[in-house]
C-alpha cells in the first residue's frame, strides 16, 4: 500500500480558487474540477475567505499596524540606546588597557 503524500498549495493559489467559489459563476465541484482539488477542499477555502473579509476592513486591523509601529520605534530607540552604551563601555576599555 503506497502513501500519499500530502499536497500542500501557495496562498495565493487557495485565494484564487476561493474567490472562483465566491463568486457563484460555478458550482463548488465545477470550480474544484477546473482546478484539480478535492470540493471539500474548495469549500474550506471559500469558508476561510469569506470569514476573513471583515477583518481587511475593520479598525482593529489598522489599531494593530498603528501598534506594531509604535512597538517599533521603541525597539529602535532602545537599540540606539544600547550602542551608544556599548561604544562608551568600549572607549573606556581601551582607556584602561
Amino acid at each position: 500500500m503506497a502513501s500519499m503524500k500530502r499536497r500542500q498549495y501557495e496562498a495565493a493559489f487557495k485565494a484564487r480558487v476561493a474567490l472562483e467559489a465566491v463568486k457563484g459563476e460555478k458550482t463548488v465541484a465545477q470550480v474544484a474540477s477546473e482546478y484539480g482539488v478535492h470540493p471539500n477542499q474548495v469549500s474550506q477555502w471559500k469558508e476561510h475567505l469569506l470569514n476573513a473579509l471583515p477583518e481587511l476592513f475593520s479598525d482593529r486591523r489598522k489599531r494593530t499596524d498603528e501598534e506594531r509601529d509604535q512597538k517599533e520605534a521603541e525597539l529602535y530607540q532602545q537599540i540606539g540606546q544600547l550602542k551608544v552604551e556599548n561604544d562608551w563601555l568600549k572607549k573606556k576599555f581601551r582607556q584602561l588597557q
